[in-house]
């Protein structure tokens, strides 16, 4: 399979899009200077020539005069981009830099857990598989009452991750509440993490027909999501369907979404960007494909971004049934640019469109066939979506159903 131009656009953790050049500003040796450069950043290239409908040049020299340290900077460059009202484009400090490029890397030092708050508590959404945290017998929904013997009321998920990460070989004890449970300390020793994005472990209350080829992709963050992707179809070219489950797929790099929508496509669309200028760029699928067997894609609202263009293009172009509930909508790309000392600035340069014309930002992709996941399939662990995506499957394997028909 071929492959052509492609920026690395991230589509991010955060449900954003972004390019990942790492633009590198040498130039600016000063917290003045940094903080300008950054205004400059936004002002040649982000998408709103409006900018919020606000005069820009206001900003420029706003805080000349007690901007003196890095951190002033950085508190500036914070409350100069929330004017623009656009979550997505945002400072990054060096230690939020280096978490997002290590995450695009693929790898990053810690015990291996997804952590949320729920309710006021700090919850274990999962632990990443073949990490420490799983070795150590963590699981989803235990609830995390103390980290070091500090107690985790009232903290936000970023603090949390703060005391749970740490170098390769250190130790961290959580204390942790089971469901019906005593609490229980485990004491974890920390290594690097692959992360992976891709797996074909199948849901536990569902029986996968030998002859369709699950696989789950996580996010499109890692480097190495594509290669997963293609390395799977190659290995079960003997199956005669396959699922790709981006439920809950919060986005990752453009040229993911861009090079495993081409192992499906042999030709035709992908995306479309539109920059400031209205410059319109569309990324087109090479000739020949990895795969031509049937494709369900499953989707919830947490899919966003990459998700989204991939769906789209399957979508556009009558490659696949797409199965659930509308996406997330967001259809905002990113740039990043790295700043001296490390730091960093996402800056929305584009928005993007599916094959066929369409902006989906705010809006969402509408599936195929919708189905709804209630709280009493939840509770008792009914994946009706995955069951119906088998069933469509099954169809399509012996052409009794229509593609987007």
């Amino acid at each position: 399979m071929t492959t052509k131009k492609k920026s690395l656009i991230f589509l991010g953790l955060f449900a954003a899009v972004f390019v990942w050049t790492i633009n590198t500003n040498v130039l600016a040796a000063t917290p003045i200077e940094m903080y300008d450069n950054v205004w400059r950043l936004i002002n040649s290239k982000y998408v709103d020539q409006t900018d919020n409908n606000q005069d820009w040049n206001s900003w420029r020299h706003k805080y000349d005069s007690v901007i003196k340290t890095n951190e002033d900077a950085y508190v500036a460059i914070d409350t100069m981009i929330a004017s623009l009202n656009d979550p997505y484009t945002k400072f990054l400090n060096p230690k939020e830099f280096a978490e997002e490029t290590s995450s695009i890397k693929g790898s990053l030092k810690g015990i291996g857990i997804q952590i949320g708050v729920k309710d006021g508590k700090l919850m274990v959404i999962a632990p990443i598989e073949d990490t420490p945290a799983e070795k150590a017998g963590l699981l989803a929904d235990d609830e995390i009452l103390a980290i070091d013997g500090k107690s985790t009321k009232g903290i936000s998920v970023d603090k949390a991750a703060d005391q749970i990460r740490g170098e390769e070989g250190t130790q961290v004890t959580l204390l942790v509440k089971r469901k019906d449970l005593e609490p229980k300390s485990y004491t974890i020793t920390r290594a690097e993490i692959e992360i992976k994005s891709v797996s074909q472990k199948v849901p536990n209350d569902v029986k996968m027909p030998d002859d369709i080829c699950y696989i789950r992709l996580s996010s499109f963050i890692s480097r190495n999501a594509s290669k997963e992707v293609g390395e799977i179809l190659t290995s079960s070219a003997g199956k005669k369907a396959i699922i790709l489950d981006l439920r809950s797929n919060p986005g990752g790099l453009l040229s993911n979404a861009i090079y495993i929508s081409d192992m499906f496509l042999n030709g035709g669309s992908i995306v479309s960007t539109v920059d400031r200028d209205g410059y319109k760029e569309t990324q087109k699928a090479s000739k020949g494909v990895l795969t031509t067997k049937p494709l369900v894609v499953l989707l919830n609202k947490g899919s966003a971004s990459a998700s989204e263009i991939f769906s789209g293009a399957m979508k556009d172009n009558n490659r696949a049934v797409l199965v659930g509930t509308q996406s997330f909508g967001k259809g905002l790309v990113q740039e990043i640019n790295k700043l001296p000392n490390n730091a960093g600035v996402n800056i929305t340069i584009q928005k993007y469109l599916t094959p066929n014309g369409t902006d989906i930002h705010k809006k969402g992709i509408t599936p195929d066939v919708v189905v709804e996941l209630s709280d009493e399939d939840l509770k008792n662990k009914n994946d009706v979506q995955l069951k119906k995506a088998i069933e469509i499957a099954q169809e399509l394997e012996r052409g009794n159903y229509v593609v987007n028909k």
